[in-house]
């Protein structure tokens, strides 16, 4: 019912504008101005059935073309849109590639329209032509982004709920858009980055994989037992039944310090169980070291004093 109304409309407006054609060319006479005349009245009439006999044929043909063409508009565009969906394309990106494929069909409907009436579109394409030039070249910052939207959208480097480190901020991606991202931060900060700024540079995604390894490194001091520390940090790994067995865990000495005897531990926990772990981890450790009497050796010095007897 809409699609009839509109229909009827441009119609309506077309037969006006057929109307007022010959209107316009007689008033420029001013002698024939008056309208109200039956001889200006029968003149428009004259006019007006000449238009139509030369031009009405081109009239219908070009109100044809904006009819056909713009169903067809729509009928490529929601195959369009239904093909996007069933291969999974971003809904941001399914949105705008939708709007841009249905103004560019539609332009091209507006011109072979025009064309039919016999308007020439050779420099009305040169003047969109040389019009977009120079909006690119005013609008390049923002079209930098815009590639760089697509291009997220596209590879999908992250997606949203993912917690990232991208344009410089690390936190939680909150929504992705054609020309940047919004990012929270862990203090509950919104940060939006332009795009182009996250692909120029390094994009890390801890959500990517579902598992992550701790690094974490302790210090023992040189009086103490290795082996007993070692075998400590296994029985509080062992404990922890969030850790995972496969791969399995590392602890090794990893250097001689000069304060300390550094071992290395690496275990293996779900991505979104990484910081608890963490945090438990080492709290254990630290309890479990003192009730063992294994020390956490601090950086110290030993100063020799020498007393010499004055000459």
């Amino acid at each position: 019912m809409k699609n009839v109304i509109k229909t009827v409309a441009m119609v309506s407006v077309a037969l006006s504008l057929l109307c007022l054609l010959p209107c316009t060319v007689l008033a420029a006479d001013p002698a024939k101005a008056n309208v109200a005349e039956p001889d200006t009245l029968t003149k428009v009439l004259e006019v007006t059935e000449q238009w139509a006999i030369s031009n009405g044929t081109h009239l219908l043909a070009a109100l044809l073309i904006f009819i056909v063409g713009r169903w067809l508009v729509r009928w490529i565009t929601e195959l369009s849109r239904k093909g996007f969906r069933r291969a999974n394309v971003e809904p941001t990106l399914r949105r705008f590639l939708c709007k841009l494929i249905y103004y560019a069909l539609l332009t091209g409907v507006i011109i072979a329209a025009a064309g039919e009436l016999g308007i020439e579109t050779t420099s009305f394409l040169a003047i969109v032509g040389a019009a977009g030039l120079a909006i690119g070249l005013a609008l390049k910052d923002s079209l930098s982004n815009f590639a760089s939207g697509v291009m997220l959208i596209l590879f999908r480097p992250f997606k949203v709920g993912d917690f990232v480190t991208a344009g410089g901020v690390t936190g939680k991606v909150y929504q992705v858009d054609i020309f940047s991202t919004v990012i929270h931060t862990p203090d509950n900060q919104r940060q939006i980055i332009p795009n182009s700024k996250i692909t120029a540079d390094i994009i890390t995604n801890v959500n990517a994989e579902p598992t992550r390894r701790i690094d974490m490194m302790v210090g023992i001091g040189y009086d103490d037992d290795i082996l007993l520390a070692k075998t400590t940090l296994e029985g509080i790994i062992a404990a922890d039944d969030r850790i995972l067995k496969d791969p399995a865990p590392v602890i090794g000495v990893s250097e001689l310090a000069d304060s300390s005897v550094n071992l290395i531990v690496r275990p293996w926990v779900k991505t979104e169980e990484y910081w608890d772990i963490r945090l438990d981890l080492t709290e254990s450790i630290k309890l479990v070291f003192d009730e063992k009497g294994i020390s956490f050796p601090y950086p110290q010095q030993d100063v020799h004093m020498y007393s010499t007897d004055a000459v």
